[in-house]
């Protein structure tokens, strides 16, 4: 199962619509979409490391546009604002969010947007909490620029020796990627 999904996710990577793809991905998932565009990413910048920082620019410009959507969505449709976090497990939030924001404001932002926590829980929450637009959109620019541009980095300099021992045991570290997803979602459930 990880074999295939590797080589199509590599296949994708390598193709002429990886960069819209890369793109589609990043803004989706700054939004409304589950999975995140390190995905695309990594195998992107380890098929093609010559274009890896055109990689990382497309991923920061398409979250942060998403991000404006997801900004979008908690400020001016509640509601869907409140559907949303509600499916990705905080349906119950919104006054502890605007508390995160009335007392930490910008770290929230700067923070969680550089980590593998939901960014759409960021960005929909700042529309709620009625959060500085102007503030969200350079915090958003350098917290996703420094996620997305390091882990390019990352990739272009070690990333040939890191793909031939992920190549070797892909079956272990997707075993382990999974319990390393499942033990994440259980600490944000008992955090909240």
């Amino acid at each position: 199962m990880f074999r295939k999904t590797y080589d199509w996710v590599m296949g994708l990577a390598g193709s002429r619509h990886a960069s819209k793809a890369l793109a589609a991905v990043s803004f989706a998932e700054s939004s409304f979409f589950p999975i995140p565009p390190d995905v695309m990413l990594a195998p992107m910048v380890l098929a093609r490391p010559d274009r890896a920082f055109v990689y990382a620019g497309i991923c920061t410009a398409a979250s942060v546009l998403g991000g404006l959507l997801g900004y979008a969505i908690g400020f001016y449709l509640e509601p869907v604002g409140m559907w949303l976090l509600s499916v990705i497990g905080h349906a119950d939030g919104k006054a502890a969010f605007e508390k995160w924001f009335a007392d930490w404001g910008l770290w929230v932002i700067l923070i969680k947007g550089a980590t593998p926590i939901p960014y759409k829980l960021v960005t929909i929450t700042a529309g709620l909490a009625q959060f500085s637009l102007i503030t969200f959109i350079w915090a958003s620019v350098l917290t996703r620029g420094f996620r997305f541009f390091a882990v390019a980095a990352i990739l272009k300099y070690f990333g040939p020796a890191m793909l031939k021992e992920f190549e070797k045991r892909i079956a272990l570290y997707g075993t382990l990627g999974i319990v390393a997803l499942v033990g994440l979602v259980v600490a944000l459930k008992m955090l909240t």
